[in-house]
């Protein structure tokens, strides 16, 4: 996994207006793979991202890239919390759900729609995809729209252009430390 492929998928989350970014990439060596997580980790740490593969399976992995300062924030939100528990999460402690939500993607073969929270999606369009992922949808972008559709768009396209300029910037030589943003 390259610096390359981070931010094709992830320059949101790099660029700190997204919590997080969930992928999936080949895996044929899992220990080789899990020693370039740690070096990710090692290289990324001091500007607050941290990147934890959450599944393993037939040759691929799932992995999760975020910035757990803005997972504890999103996670103080009341109706976040309400959702979390409902779910069956220990809500009051972000580090811990993120444990659990791995737990949730090993054993269940459903995936599980709170996901979204853990990305930085409004809870009002994830509760709206819990309830019914046809019904009510406004837009469909980086996730469905249910809620506030004019936000969303807004965000969307801060997501397309953050992505364009980190990809353009790594092609100039940019590295991914210098456009990671500390938080």
């Amino acid at each position: 996994m390259g610096d390359q492929v981070l931010i094709k998928l992830c320059s949101p989350t790099l660029a700190g207006i997204k919590t997080g970014n969930l992928f999936t990439v080949d895996c044929d060596d899992i220990e080789l793979f899990n020693h370039e997580v740690r070096g990710f980790n090692i290289r990324l740490a001091d500007k607050g991202l941290r990147m934890i593969p959450i599944k393993y399976w037939n040759g691929h992995v799932l992995i999760y890239l975020y910035r757990p300062s803005f997972l504890k924030r999103d996670f103080s939100d009341k109706e976040v919390c309400k959702v979390l528990k409902e779910k069956g999460y220990s809500y009051n402690n972000s580090d811990l759900c993120v444990a659990e939500l791995s737990k949730h993607l090993r054993k269940d073969s459903k995936f599980p729609h709170e996901i979204g929270l853990f990305l930085g999606y409004p809870v009002k369009d994830v509760v709206g995809f819990m309830n019914d992922s046809r019904k009510g949808v406004q837009y469909t972008g980086f996730w469905k729209v249910y809620a506030d559709k004019d936000s969303a768009l807004a965000t969307f396209d801060r997501y397309k252009r953050v992505t364009e300029i980190y990809s353009m910037a790594h092609e100039n030589g940019a590295s991914l430390e210098q456009l990671t943003v500390a938080g």
